[in-house]
């Protein structure tokens, strides 16, 4: 295979590690414990499980559309956009995870959130140019980070001192 073949594995691998980097960010300042218990949550949040299950096919899916979208790049500026654009999504996606849940403010999580929203959305506006199916690809991470910001913002909500 020459270094530009289409079947070398070596986007997947890259997307596949920085997805797990993130995660596993996001995963250590994720505390569940007595703090996060104790607050008010709506009653239409998702089981504890889910939230687990839905993050993994969330992070295949970004690993799918890095790979793609790298693959359907045809000038290196392209794939810079992609690696900067890749990036600043994972940062936002810890740096929420930082502020809600080890900062414990909701509040600021929720103000986060909205740029955390619009990385995905930009994401998916810029792919969608270079590669339909990665814009598709990215839609469940829209509408589940469109759910975690509904959700921020009844935690802030119904715990007043984040109001």
């Amino acid at each position: 295979m020459t270094p530009r073949s289409p079947g070398r594995p070596r986007p997947i691998l890259i997307a596949a590690a920085a997805s797990v980097t993130v995660a596993l960010i996001g995963g250590t300042l994720t505390d569940l414990g007595p703090w996060y218990q104790h607050l008010a949550k709506p009653p239409w949040q998702p089981p504890g499980p889910a939230f687990g299950i839905i993050w993994t096919a969330i992070y295949g899916c970004v690993i799918a559309w890095a790979a793609t979208a790298w693959r359907h790049a045809k000038r290196q500026a392209t794939r810079e956009w992609i690696i900067g654009l890749f990036s600043l999504n994972g940062f936002l996606n810890i740096v929420w995870s930082l502020l809600f849940f080890h900062l414990r403010r909701p509040d600021w999580a929720l103000v986060e959130v909205a740029g955390l929203w619009l990385s995905v959305l930009l994401l998916i506006v810029v792919m969608a140019r270079i590669s339909r199916p990665a814009g598709a690809i990215l839609a469940p991470y829209l509408l589940w980070v469109s759910i975690a910001a509904a959700l921020d913002y009844e935690v802030v909500r119904l715990n007043p001192s984040f109001a």
